[in-house]
């Protein structure tokens, strides 16, 4: 074999096959290596050591283990004293390697030879080589200081290896000295002995490591022994030259130092390096000069062999002879009982004091324990050792009495007495009936063994071993008086562990045993916490003792520790068992260190038991989880805090951490840096809020400001920026909070376990954009959670969040939507979300959901803590609240993500506490409205659907046309939706579990099967009639690896040639691809994006593979069922690519519309319930009566907003300007954000301008519901909706029934002024348009309510119902853009009707009044107008008559139609005839005669051309039209009061006047001629020409 492979060979042959396991081959290689290296390094003689933490860059391999690997030539003891060495600086051996080779050459040329260590040749070496590996030593000192170290050990085993057979010989050397003979001054009698004993060590029987002689000599007047280092061998050989030491004897040594006396037998002061880490045993042998003086000492120094210890006393040396003589003294034969057992004592007897006592103490001691052992007593026997250098102490015990604790303490007892520097000991347990315990006490060195009493000393012995059920029986005695003491203390001393009774006295255990007692008899009390100062413990330690029956172990109450900024040092666990009251019980007693010892003691904010009382308080609640346990719990000690005060804290740090961006920890440490300040915060709450002070708000306010300058002070010395940003942004919540529920109680007394603040966003610092009106924040360990509310009347879901770190983040971003889509209903939006924290595992999915249940009714009582009540009309606040706000009783809300099916839940707690809205809180529940029952939602999205195929000039309900979808037949929108039309051709679907796919269905068959399954409860597209499906389609699992794709399918989705295969997520994109007519979304999921947008920025990672850009659709038209199936930038960009789309807020706004009806008809229906006129089940059913009609005036929203969205694009181009100003208005208004809307800013608005191009339905969709939001908040302030007028508005939101059973009492809602202010919004902005109320504001300058009492008069004075009906029912008879037309000239003429009451009506009075005074003569004067109008003025009439006629409409609506903006001038026509007296249709002729002959509607037309790029155009634009009918207005008074007569033919009376101002006329027809031959004039041609009217106005009134 190879060198290499002998290395390996003879390195590993006795290695364990377990320890090289896990060793890779070039591990054992590498290692193997290294220790050949430190061979070849070795020169003979000496010893290679090297100590290293290896690394696998510098050593090949590496290990968690410290390594030591030694090289030496083979000697014995190598491996037992490097192991000693290790043991006594405590480091574990976890590997030892121990070859011995033979190896061969020199040098980088040694090698190992496969030649066993016998078989080794002349010129070979035999080593040793040893490899280790030990605990990690990290610092290179320590390895360096132990390298150093066992060169050292080493260097004495070669020593003592070295020089064993001349330390051999010269025991036999003097053991011939002593026999060749003795001086006459030594006892003959031991001379023999000696000989023995030496003959016997020399025999094997000691381990020489050493030997030396040594002079006794006089040193200072005092005897001393000098060595002679000549002699010395083994480890007391020194170099060569070295000078002799001298050492003192102390007095005890004097005292026998002369004593003509051979043999000594002791033990040295040190331990031995060699072989065994004990203390050396010491053989001196005394010379004598030639008077037989003592004139020195010969020293051997080693260890006696096993034998000296196993062999019997009676043949061993020195002891044999003791034994011998004991045994005679004692007069006992040796063959009998009392013989036998001192025999038994002795043979148990330690071999070391048989050595070294002196045979008469011997015999005394070893009587005392024999007659001990008849009586099961104890004693205490002590020997001081002849040199005065330790004390040998005997101590015997009954065996039962014997423990580790007991030996504990008496050793602790002797060290005390003795002042011991260290203490050994041995123990001897058997069969018999003492225990035997010798303790070896050594001083300090130098130090005099003291005098002790021996008797007080035995006692204090004696006490350490009696029984704890002894002691215990005492203190029973002192609290029970009982016959039975003894065996009640019997009973509870069985029942503490040992390791109690050694850690406790007994009195603390009848003490912790009625605690005990005290857990078993309370079900309710699960734990008891006792926090003690140990006696004797540092400052800034305590002990805290919990009492319990669970086990628990220290790793789950060791965050908790930590988090109340304590260490743990130690943990005594105890198990207590009482079999007579089958209890079980845990007491873990666990040693507590604080960093600042002052913080358990007394201070003035409460005493040391009041610490000890909250330490223990707030413990077990984080242990019940009650509580959380973070770092905050800290300022229980360091800011003196109860839990429930860190608690204040916790709540306002788990806001801030969601509203910014700060981790938790960061802001926890801000409070826990800053403990006074921390204890401020707290105060200042309470300040605020904290109702038993009974102060005022104004006092309350003083009291929290004062707190506030405290803070600010003390934030002067806090070093850190975000420190001070942290506690003043939570100072900042605390004043922006309005209400809270902390001090309320629950039905036991006890505080709540949650938290609510109910919140003023707006006045709180740091928050994002946009800013909720109110906000209600729930903490509680189980859950957090976030209500944000943009009104006072607001409505939205709540949400089961999964985003534990931004929840609020999320719900921020979904409120913004829920305004956009409540923009069509009486609340604003509101959106809420909670996150549970204490999850199952999912996989228990009924422990999982009920705990989501258990978080969700949390949080809806902590919406209601801080929510007022109506009781009987009057708002009742919620008790033990502090309001900072005033009344606030509205709070609804309704299903979500995650809580679908939990509106019954929230009704459930609404009806616990008694709220007003009771089953109205949330809507959705069992009863109300089905939604999916009613399929309202697909039917409102439908509207949408039907709307957009108008515009492509088909009629989906008549008319054939395909569709894909996303979603399946047993979903609510979905499955409704695709039963809207028996027309549709549904090629491809898709849900989470199948593709379907149809590539050529017949719609009529395919319909039947979509009910079907529709009807099939819990269908899947599974269930589909595969024999339905036309060729070459089919379902698919998406769960398949590929879907084959056929020529039917490829075509049907517009798919390459040669397509045969898909994955299933590359053939869902291509369904949503495909060149169909509808894309249908009723699932859940965002499928589509702008190709500008990231998957990332989407949020919906479980579509990521299959979502597409909005630009890659193929598709005509899209249905929103579903919410978030588009983002809105992808809507954006599919809009622009000619793509019909709204937003889903329009879509299924339908869904949110019949919720909220049927809140408020729950809320109107409330007090006749309550009164006891009606059963619930009797309102139940007129809920379900008026399930149609509700759902009629539902569509009817859906239905208008698309008309709305429709009319607004197609006048996009030319209204641009205006939407931009727009936009900046709702931005400084209601604070619309364009760039978070995605709607365009000003330079991208310029383009459009520039291009003629406008806004897209998606972007429209936005500023709809901005628009009504403006209009709400702005009407709603005023007080428009307390005007008797629109008590009909109120009752027509009701369905018919519920006005019946009602009657006047309807208008007695809660919400009748927002229902009020909803519909007159909803209807100026859906029939005025988008910009109408901006416009007029920004062209008049009138106020929101002005307006809306204006369009509310127009309204009705041109009957803007009537010929919206009209128009509406020529859907799918007419173009859709001539509709748009008829709907665009109605608004033309509300825009300047409004803005002539605006600039000539106050109408501050009853608008009633105005609406009779005009109506009449509108109706009069409409059907006369094509007899009234002239020339130009009838030519244009007629064209526009025409062309309705042509495109379809009937004769009487293309007539309205086409003299609707004549129509506008009766206004001005019905003053003039009241001014004159004339009759309103000689007026009415005569107006429009002056109006042709000064060409008034050319001059009007020009008007309307002129730019309104920004407010000055529009405000210019509008004051030449107002001043152009202004001046018609004059004019036709200046003729009708000029002429005579009362001729009823306008003309006759034009004639007439004409011919009185025939120059004037003259010169303004020319002057009009002029202006008219211009291809564009402007402002300043119309301003020439407006002039000339005037002009004539004022000639014509003179003449």
């Amino acid at each position: 074999m190879s060198s290499d492979d002998t290395l390996l060979d003879r390195f590993y042959r006795h290695a364990s096959h377990t320890d090289l396991l896990d060793r890779e081959p070039a591990v054992r290689e590498a290692i193997a290596g290294q220790v050949a290296d430190l061979s070849r390094r070795r020169e003979p003689g000496t010893t290679q050591v090297r100590v290293l933490n290896p690394s696998r860059a510098q050593d090949g391999w590496t290990s968690r283990h410290t390594v030591v690997q030694v090289v030496t030539d083979n000697m014995p003891f190598l491996v037992d004293s490097v192991l000693g060495e290790l043991s006594n600086r405590n480091l574990s051996v976890h590997l030892l390697l121990h070859p011995q080779v033979v190896v061969r050459g020199s040098g980088e040329s040694l090698e190992v030879v496969d030649v066993d260590t016998a078989d080794a040749g002349h010129d070979d070496r035999v080593e040793s080589w040893i490899h280790v590996e030990i605990d990690r030593l990290p610092q290179e000192s320590s390895r360096e200081a132990l390298q150093s170290r066992l060169l050292e050990v080493l260097d004495d085993v070669r020593r003592a290896c070295a020089d064993w057979r001349k330390m051999r010989k010269q025991a036999r050397d003097l053991i011939f000295e002593l026999e060749e003979g003795v001086p006459d001054t030594v006892d003959p009698a031991t001379v023999e002995p000696t000989i023995k004993f030496l003959t016997w060590l020399e025999d094997n029987h000691f381990t020489f490591l050493g030997y030396r002689e040594y002079e006794l000599v006089q040193e200072d007047g005092t005897d001393a022994l000098r060595s002679l280092p000549e002699t010395g061998l083994g480890l007391l050989r020194v170099p060569e030259g070295q000078a002799p030491s001298v050492s003192r004897l102390r007095p005890e040594a004097v005292a026998t130092a002369r004593e003509p006396r051979l043999l000594t037998i002791t033990k040295a002061n040190s331990r031995a390096t060699v072989h065994r880490p004990v203390y050396l045993d010491y053989v001196g042998v005394r010379k004598f000069d030639a008077d037989g003086a003592v004139i020195g000492e010969r020293r051997f120094l080693g260890l006696f062999t096993q034998s000296a210890y196993a062999e019997s006393v009676t043949r061993l040396p020195v002891i044999g002879d003791k034994v011998h003589t004991i045994l005679e003294r004692s007069g006992y034969a040796p063959d009998s009982h009392s013989g036998k057992d001192l025999m038994g004592v002795l043979e148990n007897y330690p071999r070391d004091e048989l050595f070294q006592a002196d045979t008469d103490w011997l015999a005394d001691s070893a009587n005392e324990v024999l007659h001990l052992q008849e009586r099961r007593g104890s004693r205490l026997l002590v020997r001081k050792d002849e040199f005065g250098r330790f004390i040998s102490i005997l101590v015997f015990m009954p065996r039962d009495r014997f423990n580790t604790s007991v030996r504990e303490r008496i050793e602790q007892i002797l060290r005390d007495a003795y002042g011991a520097e260290t203490v050994d000991y041995t123990t001897r347990v058997g069969e018999a009936a003492l225990a035997q315990v010798h303790y070896v006490l050594r001083m300090r060195p130098g130090g005099n063994i003291p005098e002790v009493d021996p008797d007080a000393l035995e006692k204090r012995v004696q006490d350490a071993m009696r029984t704890w059920q002894e002691k215990l029986t005492d203190v029973i005695q002192e609290h029970e008086e009982d016959e039975t003491v003894a065996d009640t203390a019997a009973s509870f001393s069985a029942a503490f562990p040992e390791g109690y009774k050694e850690d406790f006295d007994p009195a603390t255990g009848y003490v912790d045993l009625q605690r005990i007692r005290s857990v078993v008899g309370d079900p309710r009390r699960n734990m008891r916490l006792r926090l003690y100062a140990e006696e004797g413990a540092p400052a800034g330690e305590r002990r805290l003792k919990l009492y319990r029956q669970d086990a628990m172990t220290l790793t789950e109450a060791m965050p908790i520790f930590s988090h109340l900024g304590v260490e743990v040092t130690d943990e005594r666990p105890y198990v207590v068992e009482e079999d007579a009251d089958d209890i079980a019980m845990r007491i873990y007693d666990f040693g507590l260190r604080a960093k600042d010892p002052t913080v358990w003691e007394s201070d003035d904010l409460r005493s040391e038991e009041e610490v000890a009382a909250e330490f223990e308080e707030a413990f077990a609640v984080a242990w019940s989880r009650q509580g959380e346990s973070d770092s905050l719990n800290a300022l229980v000690l360091d800011a003196d805090l109860s839990w429930r005060d860190v608690v204040i804290l916790r709540t306002l740090v788990r806001y801030v951490r969601q509203v910014g961006s700060f981790s938790l920890e960061y802001l926890e440490s801000a409070l826990v840096a800053n403990p006074h300040i921390a204890r401020l915060v707290v105060d200042l709450f309470a300040a605020r809020f904290d109702p038993s002070t009974g102060a005022s708000n104004t006092q309350r306010d003083a009291a929290a400001e004062e707190v506030i300058g405290t803070i600010h002070e003390a934030l002067n010395e806090v070093a850190s920026l975000d420190q001070d940003r942290i506690i003043r942004q939570l100072v900042s919540v605390v004043e922006g909070t309005l209400r809270t529920n902390f001090y309320q109680l629950d039905e036991d007394g006890r505080p709540k376990p949650h938290v609510s603040l109910k919140l003023s966003p707006r006045d709180i610092d740091g928050l994002p954009e946009p800013r909720p009106a109110y906000e209600i924040w729930v903490y509680a360990p189980r859950i957090e959670g976030v209500h944000l509310r943009f009104g006072a009347v607001a409505r939205g879901g709540l949400r089961w969040s999964d985003r534990r770190e931004d929840f609020r983040t999320e719900v921020l971003g979904l409120v913004k939507a829920q305004m956009v889509k409540n923009a069509v209903i009486v609340p604003t939006g509101s959106k809420g979300g909670f996150v549970a924290k204490q999850l199952p595992p999912p996989s228990d999915r009924d422990a999982w959901l009920n705990e989501g249940i258990g978080c969700y009714r949390i949080f809806i009582k902590g919406l209601l803590d801080v929510t007022d009540n109506r009781v009987a009309g009057e708002i009742v606040p919620p008790e033990n609240v502090v309001r900072r706000d005033g009344d606030d009783s509205y709070l609804v809300v309704a299903a979500d993500k995650g809580t679908a099916k939990f509106s019954d839940i929230a009704n459930g707690v609404s009806r616990d506490y008694g709220f007003w809205l009771d089953d109205a809180f949330a809507s959705g529940g069992s009863a109300g409205y089905d939604h999916k029952g009613m399929g309202i939602t697909a039917r409102g999205a439908w509207e949408s659907v039907k709307r957009h195929f108008r515009e492509l000039g088909h009629d989906t309900q008549t008319q054939d046309f395909t569709v894909v979808g996303i979603g399946d037949m047993s979903g609510d929108v979905f499955g409704n939706g695709m039963l809207l039309s028996e027309h549709v051709r549904l090629i491809g679907a898709f849900d989470h579990r199948h593709v379907f796919l149809d590539p050529d269905p017949d719609a009529a068959t395919s319909f039947a099967e979509r009910q079907r399954l529709f009807d099939l409860p819990g269908s899947s597209w599974a269930d589909y009639d595969s024999s339905l499906i036309s060729e070459g389609g089919g379902v698919f699992p998406r769960s398949a690896k590929s879907v084959e794709i056929t020529p039917q399918v490829r075509e049907a989705l517009g798919l390459d040639e040669g397509t045969t295969s898909m994955t299933p997520n590359e053939l869902l994109t291509a369904v949503l691809k495909a060149p169909v007519d509808l894309l249908w979304n009723g699932g859940i999921g965002t499928y589509v994006k702008s190709a500008e947008e990231t998957n990332g920025e989407i949020g919906d990672r479980a579509n990521d593979a299959i979502r597409i850009n909005g630009g890659d659709l193929r598709v005509k038209v899209v249905g929103e069922g579903g919410n978030l199936g588009f983002s809105q930038r992808g809507r954006i960009e599919a809009a622009r690519a000619g793509i019909h789309i709204n937003t889903d807020a329009i879509d299924n706004s339908a869904g949110v519309d019949t919720s909220d009806h049927e809140v408020n008809i729950k809320i109107a229906l409330a007090p006749v319930v309550a009164e006891g006129e009606m059963s619930l089940e009797e309102r139940d059913e007129l809920l379900a009566s008026m399930t149609d009609e509700v759902a009629r005036r539902v569509l009817r929203t859906n239905y208008e907003q698309n008309v709305l969205i429709g009319n607004s694009r197609d006048q996009g181009g030319v209204m641009a300007p205006v939407h931009r100003r727009l936009m900046e208005h709702l931005t400084e208004h209601v604070g619309l954000d364009r760039a978070l809307e995605f709607l365009p800013d000003d330079r991208a608005m310029l383009e459009h301008e520039e291009s003629g191009t406008g806004l897209t339905s998606p972007e429209f969709s936005v500023l709809v519901a901005y628009s009504k939001l403006n209009l709400k908040e702005e009407l709603g302030e005023s007080d428009l909706p307390d005007s008797p007028y629109f008590e009909q508005a109120l009752r027509g939101y009701f369905p018919g029934p519920l006005l019946e059973q009602l009657g006047d009492r309807v208008g007695d809602h809660p919400l009748r002024r927002q229902i009020i202010v909803n519909d007159l919004a909803n209807a100026m902005v859906n029939r005025g348009g988008v910009t109408f109320a901006f416009r007029c504001v920004e062209e008049t300058g009138a106020t929101m309510p002005q307006i809306a009492r204006a369009f509310v008069v127009c309204r009705e004075v041109f009957g803007m119902a009537g010929y919206m009906e009209r128009v509406e029912a020529l859907d799918n008879v007419v173009a859709t853009q001539l509709q748009t037309k008829l709907y665009l000239e109605f608004r033309r003429l509300m825009d300047r009707s409004v803005r002539w009451f605006l600039n000539n009506q106050s109408l501050t009075g009853e608008m009633q009044h105005e609406i009779d005074r005009f109506t009449g003569p509108v109706s009069t004067v409409r059907p006369l107008l094509p007899e009234f109008l002239q020339s130009e003025e009838r030519e244009r009439f007629e064209r526009q008559a025409e062309e309705a006629r042509s495109g379809g409409v009937p004769e009487d609506l293309a007539i309205i139609y086409a003299g609707l903006l004549d129509s506008f001038s009766v206004l001005d026509i019905v003053e003039l005839a009241e001014e004159t007296g004339q009759p309103v249709e000689d007026t009415a002729a005569l107006y429009f005669a002056v109006s042709e002959r000064v060409r008034a509607d050319t001059l009007l037309n020009r008007v309307a051309d002129l730019p309104r790029q920004d407010r000055w155009d529009s405000l210019a634009r509008g004051a030449m039209r107002d001043d152009l009918y202004g001046v018609l207005k004059a004019l036709t008074r200046t003729v009708a009061g000029s002429t005579t007569g009362t001729s009823a033919d306008g003309r006759v009376q034009l004639d007439a006047w004409e011919e009185s101002n025939s120059e004037a006329i003259t010169r303004v027809s020319q002057v009009l001629s002029s202006v008219d031959r211009l291809e564009a004039p402007g402002m300043g041609p119309l301003s020439v020409a407006l002039r000339a009217l005037r002009g004539l106005v004022r000639q014509g009134a003179t003449n």
